[in-house]
């Protein structure tokens, strides 16, 4: 049995693109593949999972919770994928489980990546200056290496000072031109990675404002987008916020305007979950707004 790629159109409409994920499931606490899956969906996308570990809940919040690496997983998964001769329109990395799975998923992106592919590497590390319970330095040192397999990053604040050797900040405290230098200067020193686009989120501009930044790394253009801040810490939200970022990439969009309809989109459902006082280790209540992402389609 061989799987045969789709057409480019029937009667000008076309197919959906296929997204290999390669993420962890967390059954509690909207996060990872349960919110990757269904966003990308409604965005017309054909999700394919690929999870590095099982966790019950995820980290943030949560104590006492049961971890299961899937490495052994990984290689059949990806074998049975180039004996069914699959093609991916796009390879998404994010929450690691073990380092061992850094050599994977590079062998992953060079089994399945062919013209046109692109490949997202979201380099989750950490948040808030710390890092996350289960990464170790050598680990933060793979993902830093797998950076160099992408065309697009997307860290946070954490993970961009981690990237590039800068001691974490509290960009909230800077004026207009510190801030402005810093996510410039940052943009740039991530740029030697070699991914076409950068965009760096999670920055605090003042008490009541957030940023995010990017950069086109082909053309040297930057850009730096600003919201309300929602005065709460939803895990998860950056998953959303990459997700929506490359569903809108693969939509036809550039970075910038990406970068504007993924933070619009998580900051009306943070208000939204705020709103109706939803615990923040549950996540956003992301799933009331699916039906708003389909329509953009």
């Amino acid at each position: 049995m061989t799987y045969e790629h789709a057409p480019l159109s029937v009667d000008g409409v076309s197919p959906l693109k296929k997204v290999a994920a390669i993420h962890d499931i967390s059954c509690f606490g909207r996060c990872a593949l349960t919110v990757i899956i269904p966003t990308l969906s409604a965005m017309g996308n054909q999700v394919v999972p690929v999870p590095t570990c099982l966790l019950s809940s995820h980290t943030g919040g949560f104590t006492d919770l049961y971890f299961e690496d899937l490495s052994h997983s990984i290689d059949n998964i990806s074998n049975h994928f180039d004996r069914l001769k699959l093609r991916f329109d796009a390879i998404y990395t994010g929450f690691l489980g073990s380092c061992g799975q850094i050599e994977q998923v590079k062998a992953f992106i060079k089994t399945f990546r062919e013209d046109g592919t692109l490949v997202l590497v979201d380099p989750v590390m950490g948040d808030g200056g710390q890092l996350y319970s289960t990464y170790t330095p050598e680990l933060v040192a793979g993902i830093s290496e797998l950076c160099r397999y992408a065309d697009v990053i997307t860290p946070n604040l954490t993970e961009a000072c981690l990237l590039t050797g800068t001691p974490y900040v509290d960009t909230s405290l800077m004026n207009d031109g510190e801030f402005d230098s810093f996510c410039r200067s940052t943009c740039e020193k991530l740029s030697e990675f070699g991914a076409q686009q950068t965009v760096i989120t999670g920055l605090h501009r003042g008490e009541d404002k957030l940023c995010v930044c990017g950069r086109n790394n082909v053309s040297g253009e930057y850009f730096c987008y600003e919201f309300p801040r929602v005065n709460k810490n939803y895990p998860g939200t950056g998953d959303l916020f990459a997700c929506v970022l490359l569903g809108a990439i693969l939509d036809g969009e550039d970075i910038e305007k990406a970068a504007h309809r993924a933070s619009d989109f998580v900051r009306r459902v943070m208000e939204y979950s705020a709103k109706f006082n939803t615990p923040e280790r549950e996540g956003v209540a992301f799933e009331a707004f699916l039906g708003e992402l389909a329509k953009e389609n």
